[in-house]
């Protein structure tokens, strides 16, 4: 059981706390460390942020002497420019592989049987 004593403690860091109580290329810094390890959130940070606004953070906490935001900030920098790299190369592959998948499938034939499918006799001839 939790005491009341805890609750009231908790209560009331959750009153008192804001966003704005981080500087502000913290709050930025501390976002992309954290998406980088969900791509979809990755992905949400880019579009909503982007990696221009990140870098401005990181040169913010060098600017303030926050040398373990700042190095959070380029490694994290780093990391998302790797993914836009991994996705330019990947994207180049895929759309390759996926030229050469239709145009097999063009030279394929579809309506072949099956193994174990029996065709009924039908007395027609084989050149039908």
């Amino acid at each position: 059981m939790v005491s009341t004593t805890a609750v009231k403690r908790a209560l009331s860091a959750l009153a008192t706390r804001t966003d704005t109580a981080r500087r502000p290329y913290v709050a930025v810094i501390d976002e992309a460390d954290a998406a980088r390890s969900d791509l979809r959130r990755a992905a949400g940070f880019v579009d909503a942020v982007g990696l221009d606004r990140l870098a401005e953070a990181v040169d913010a906490a060098n600017h303030a002497g926050d040398e373990a935001a700042a190095e959070r900030g380029r490694d994290a920098l780093a990391a998302y420019r790797g993914f836009r790299r991994a996705a330019a190369d990947g994207s180049a592959d895929h759309r390759d592989r996926t030229d050469r998948d239709a145009e097999t499938e063009q030279r394929c034939d579809h309506f072949r049987t099956g193994p174990g499918i029996p065709k009924p006799d039908t007395g027609q001839g084989t050149d039908r």
